[in-house]
């Protein structure tokens, strides 16, 4: 599981002395934490790895946003800093499908779910949702989805 593989790299960044890693998979143990309190109120399960995966790909998100407003701010420090924790978060997500990949899902998805315009749109990605979770960015991927199914 990743939170087993989260919790061991947090004892080797101890051992190795590591303090960007250390705080950074601390902060992911946390937010971990977090969505597991808010699903518990909900009356759902402790996340899955697959929504974990979720989760990992909107804290890099958070960060990419933040990078592009120290850079526009000249706070380079910063911005470093915020790419050394999206290279740590990173490294639990598999690996990313390339555009080609993401678009013959998107064909795939939509054969499989009979989908014929863009009321069908919401049935397209969830399957993409249950199949890809973390291997493609859905920001992207709806916008994919969106011109297949009105074009």
């Amino acid at each position: 599981m990743l939170r087993d593989d989260i919790n061991n790299a947090v004892k080797e960044a101890m051992k190795a002395k590591d303090e960007r890693k250390l705080s950074t998979l601390r902060m992911v143990n946390s937010t971990i934490k977090n969505a597991d309190i808010d699903a518990r109120g909900q009356g759902k399960p402790p996340l899955s790895d697959a929504d974990l995966l979720g989760v990992f790909q909107k804290m890099i998100k958070q960060r990419q946003e933040s990078v592009e407003l120290y850079d526009k701010g000249g706070r380079a420090e910063l911005a470093a800093q915020e790419r050394e924790e999206i290279a740590v978060i990173s490294a639990y997500l598999p690996k990313q499908m390339a555009d080609d990949e993401v678009k013959k899902a998107i064909a795939d998805a939509i054969a499989e779910t009979g989908a014929a315009g863009m009321k069908d749109m919401g049935k397209v990605i969830a399957v993409l949702r249950a199949k890809y979770a973390g291997q493609m960015d859905f920001g992207k991927a709806s916008g994919l989805v969106k011109a297949a199914l009105s074009g």
